[in-house]
């Protein structure tokens, strides 16, 4: 970071993106911060480090998570499919139902877990419809939308990209297109999902590339941001690269570290 010019006073932004659950550490990642901004992914459905935490694990018992994880992690992502399909059809009540109760529990500790002001957009686990009805006074929700934060332009485009995972809030290339290109230019381009780059979507611990959008890539190249923010891939073979004269930060995920990526001016 650039010194700061003498007798003015820093402006400290706090980054977190992939919170899966972790609200206790969520409750402290805005000390010190003029502004906290969150890239999504507030809910925790399945811990793949620990398989006894979160929704799935709560509804049909670690055994079945760890034979969740274990078909997801070799791609089998069919029989993966119908596996929880047997599952669900073995529980009392409609299973939308059932998802919404469980994310809304979490959503009410994490929202108030957020400081003021906080700055956040949807992650591709996350439920959009629900954030305006638990996003407080001094919580912005932001989507193919720009904001000013001492001085400095951020753009904020969340979700991710269509995959076999169908996780919540995935959209298509055009739709996500869109909102990048709505954004235009801003000094620090926030999403959720990296660019398309091999060594920012490769996960070391997955072992597979995770959807990144070339849209967001282009984007970066023609507009040249300061920074290009994002979180999504848990273990990534590099997290930060310079595109042009853009950094490129994988803030990290903030679940397993409970520290955000701080960035000041």
């Amino acid at each position: 970071m650039a010194p700061t010019p003498p007798g003015k006073p820093a402006t400290r932004v706090h980054v977190v993106s992939d919170v899966h659950g972790n609200a206790r550490d969520l409750a402290r990642a805005g000390e010190g911060a003029d502004a906290l901004v969150c890239l999504g992914d507030l809910v925790l459905f399945l811990d793949y480090a620990d398989h006894s935490r979160g929704i799935f694990p709560d509804l049909f018992g670690v055994e079945n998570a760890d034979r969740i994880v274990e078909l997801r992690t070799a791609r089998r992502f069919a029989e993966a499919r119908e596996f929880q399909t047997r599952l669900w059809a073995s529980l009392d009540g409609d299973r939308p139902a059932v998802i919404e109760k469980a994310v809304r529990k979490q959503y009410a500790e994490l929202f108030a877990a957020f400081p003021t002001p906080t700055y956040a957009t949807y992650g591709n686990v996350d439920m959009p419809p629900l954030w305006r009805e638990y996003a407080r006074p001094g919580t912005t929700v932001l989507d193919g939308e720009r904001v000013e934060i001492g001085g400095r332009v951020f753009g904020f485009v969340g979700g991710g990209l269509r995959t076999p995972m169908r996780t919540p809030y995935e959209i298509s290339d055009e739709e996500y297109a869109a909102k990048i290109e709505a954004v235009g230019e801003v000094d620090v381009l926030c999403t959720h999902i990296p660019p398309e780059v091999p060594e920012l979507v490769y996960d070391t611990v997955a072992r597979r590339f995770e959807r990144g959008s070339r849209a967001l890539l282009d984007a970066i190249r023609r507009t040249r941001p300061k920074y290009a923010l994002f979180g999504h891939v848990h273990q990534p073979l590099a997290r930060r690269m310079r595109i042009g004269t853009t950094e490129c930060v994988n803030v990290g995920h903030f679940a397993a570290t409970g520290k955000p990526w701080v960035l000041t001016w």
